[in-house]
């Protein structure tokens, strides 16, 4: 290796990664415990070693040139490099110690997590769970979660994704309501159908009628994203809801409706993380105990 050719400090480009992701000085400072005018003098000092212009100030941001944009990648492998060592050289990459943070929609969070977290902490008793229960999206490149059970493969390249299984969408309904919907022609005349719906916009009715369906906003009386609600207003009677089959089968005030038309819709499920699933022993033996149980559960 040329040592000679190696002509910046690490604190510098610590300073420079920071304020790349974070956009600018004072929250870049907040994260690595320093001053604004420390890091600014970091960044100062790492243009004039390598000779570039690395960023420039729009408003209140910092935007990266495309010198810096350049760069920013080789920094991000750098402060990997950086990260990995310092856990192999505390031991913490070998201790299954600390918390792990996992994201997850409300039906998940009801209906799996409880027995699959119940194994892991008798598995690892050092491991301490955290769940974030969502239906939109965490940002795991902010850290609002280790781990994310996903109905979608993530955009950006650099999180790390993994398919364990594909939920099933049916509708259900309460046996009393069912016994109220006319057994035919059910497609052709909707009228008298009630489907509780998840917000405003036309996206369940499109899916619906693209199977078939005449359906209208008359026939979304109801209207709520959270969805054990949902569940409990259909078991009330109120109407049919979307539900996975590994959920809505087991709940025993519920049938499926319209069963010979087959499911609606099939969503994948992924298990998505940050980089550090690569360097973090915790993170890896949650991602590991998770994709195992799901895939069970999905039967994969």
């Amino acid at each position: 290796m040329n040592w000679n050719s190696v002509n910046f400090d690490w604190n510098h480009i610590r300073a420079f990664l920071a304020t790349a992701e974070l956009g600018t000085l004072s929250a870049a400072a907040v994260k690595l415990g320093s001053t604004q005018p420390t890091l600014s003098r970091q960044v100062s000092a790492l243009e004039t070693e390598l000779n570039v212009t690395l960023f420039e100030r729009v408003g209140q941001r910092l935007i990266l040139t495309n010198s810096g944009l350049e760069l920013l990648t080789h920094a991000r492998v750098i402060g990997n490099s950086a990260l990995a060592f310092s856990l192999a050289a505390s031991g913490r990459s070998q201790q299954l110690e600390g918390t792990v943070v996992i994201s997850a929609g409300e039906l998940t969070a009801i209906y799996l997590l409880p027995k699959i977290i119940a194994k892991i902490r008798r598995a690892e008793p050092g491991i301490k769970i955290e769940v974030v229960v969502t239906n939109e999206p965490s940002d795991l490149k902010r850290r609002e979660a280790d781990i994310a059970i996903r109905s979608f493969h993530p955009k950006q390249n650099d999180l790390i994704a993994k398919k364990v299984g594909d939920e099933v969408i049916w509708l259900y309904g309460s046996k009393k309501y069912l016994s109220t919907l006319p057994d035919v022609l059910i497609k052709e005349k909707p009228e008298n159908i009630q489907i509780i719906g998840f917000d405003q916009t036309s996206a369940v009715t499109d899916i619906l009628n693209q199977q078939g369906w005449n359906l209208s906003p008359q026939n979304f009386s109801i209207i709520t994203p959270f969805q054990l609600l949902q569940l409990e207003l259909c078991k009330e009677g109120q109407g049919l809801i979307f539900f996975p089959e590994q959920m809505g089968d087991i709940e025993p005030k519920l049938e499926r409706a319209f069963e010979d038309m087959g499911p609606l819709m099939t969503l994948p499920v992924w298990l998505v993380s940050h980089q550090e699933l690569r360097t973090s022993a915790k993170v890896r033996f949650v991602f590991d105990f998770l994709s195992s149980e799901l895939k069970k559960i999905y039967n994969v």
